[in-house]
């Protein structure tokens, strides 16, 4: 990115870059505020590129193949169950695409702001772990917001229930920035490393246990992929795991909601097993969603029932199987994309889905002849975006705007990284 005067760089660099790095105390607050940054942030750049006359940021792969995907979506609503909320979702999707191809630029540009982003993400780590073990061992955090359920943890998230998938989904690309822009002789390792465990030990606490099983799986990943990261990723995870076992013998309550709770969910505890009783997929209400969605799928297998439409048709009898059956969404990503835009639409993850693995692999192969594809960085952010493409986990929304946000979050770092390994190659 270029500018021709001071005022110029402020608006079309400074600015947004502030707005890139305060998303992570955005998404504590809502959805609102990140929403809006990044909307900002995408026709701040769009006003840029028209002012310069330069669209060449766009001519990539990445988003040629988004704005297919956006153009499939607003043809979805036009056509399959139009309703305005559907319509909407769809034309305004636009602007996740921009958003990752302005964060890459900002990046081009100058990619010391991540330092700034980095110890954004520590702030809100740090303050989140203190209120988070405040609340869990006085019953309420600072502002009042009491625990809920059990004694689940949720900070200032307060009744929403997303402090885990928060940290969890953040975590790897904290991890990855620190790997990137320091080592282990810097001053703050020690305190890195403790915020590291103590943020795993309150993704425990919080009950979430998609979130508890996806930050192990992006541990795991780390460890098996990574070139020089596999001891001090496999201590911060021995660390967390002693830790838990304390706490589960002084304080099962968390240990009963991720394990004994999912067990009786699943209704394979020895309490309340019987070979005659049906067994579920994490609970009756899961496989009720999963059911309805399946069947959705099943009368709509091309297009689906229409973005965001799962809720208006759970409740079909053709659809519907017991009382369980409705829901905002059916609460996993693979099967809400083929309820909802059907076939097509699931073609474009099993695209992603290619693609990644063939990579992944490919990085695999050269591992084991002491070469590497991807950097430690790159693995990093890659272990954040596999835990959007594990099938096997209740999930949220897809279309729901704080997990896009969240999840989009990866892509711009691992693209610029790409290119800059191109760069240094040539």
């Amino acid at each position: 990115m270029t500018f021709n005067s001071n005022r110029e760089k402020f608006i079309f660099y400074y600015f947004p870059t502030a707005l890139f790095i305060l998303l992570p105390f955005f998404l504590i607050t809502g959805p609102f505020l990140s929403d809006f940054s990044i909307s900002l942030i995408s026709i701040l750049f769009l006003i840029y590129c028209f002012n310069k006359k330069n669209f060449s940021y766009f001519k990539n792969k990445y988003f040629y193949f988004f704005l297919i995907f956006w153009i499939y979506l607003i043809f979805n609503s036009l056509i399959n169950n139009i309703n305005f909320d559907s319509l909407k979702i769809s034309i305004f999707y636009f602007r996740y695409g921009v958003f990752v191809v302005a964060a890459v630029a900002l990046l081009n540009t100058d990619h010391k702001f991540m330092k700034y982003f980095y110890y954004c993400i520590i702030i809100c780590f740090t303050v989140l772990i203190l209120d988070g073990y405040y609340q869990y061992f006085m019953g309420e955090n600072i502002l009042g917001f009491k625990t809920v359920n059990n004694f689940r943890v949720s900070s200032f998230f307060n009744e929403e229930l997303i402090l885990g998938s928060y940290l969890s989904r953040i975590w790897p690309i904290f991890f990855g920035i620190y790997i990137f822009m320091f080592n282990s002789k810097n001053k703050l390792f020690l305190f890195i490393i403790t915020l590291f465990v103590l943020s795993e030990v309150l993704i425990f606490l919080s009950g979430d246990r998609s979130a508890f099983f996806l930050i192990n799986l992006s541990a795991i990943f780390i460890i098996f992929f990574s070139k020089k990261l596999l001891k001090l990723r496999l201590l911060t995870l021995l660390l967390s795991i002693f830790l838990i076992i304390i706490i589960s013998f002084i304080n099962p309550s968390a240990k009963e909601r991720l394990i004994d709770q999912t067990l009786a969910q699943m209704n394979l505890s020895k309490k309340n097993s019987n070979e005659q009783e049906n067994k579920y997929i994490f609970s009756e209400q899961h496989t009720s969603h999963y059911i309805t969605a399946y069947r959705m799928f099943l009368d709509n297998k091309i297009i689906g029932v229409g973005v965001k439409n799962f809720r208006n048709f759970c409740g079909n009898e053709d659809y519907k199987l017991n009382e369980l059956s409705c829901s905002t969404h059916p609460h996993n990503f693979y099967i809400q994309i083929l309820s909802e835009i059907g076939v097509i639409g699931f073609i474009f993850l099993l695209v992603i889905l290619f693609y990644f693995c063939k990579y992944i692999i490919k990085h695999a192969i050269l591992r084991l002849n002491g070469k590497y594809y991807f950097s430690d960085f790159e693995i990093c952010i890659l272990s954040g975006i596999v835990l959007y493409l594990w099938p096997l986990v209740p999930t949220g929304n897809v279309f729901n705007n704080w997990l896009n946000i969240i999840m989009l979050l990866n892509l711009p770092f691992f693209i610029w990284s790409r290119k800059l390994i191109r760069i240094k190659k040539k």
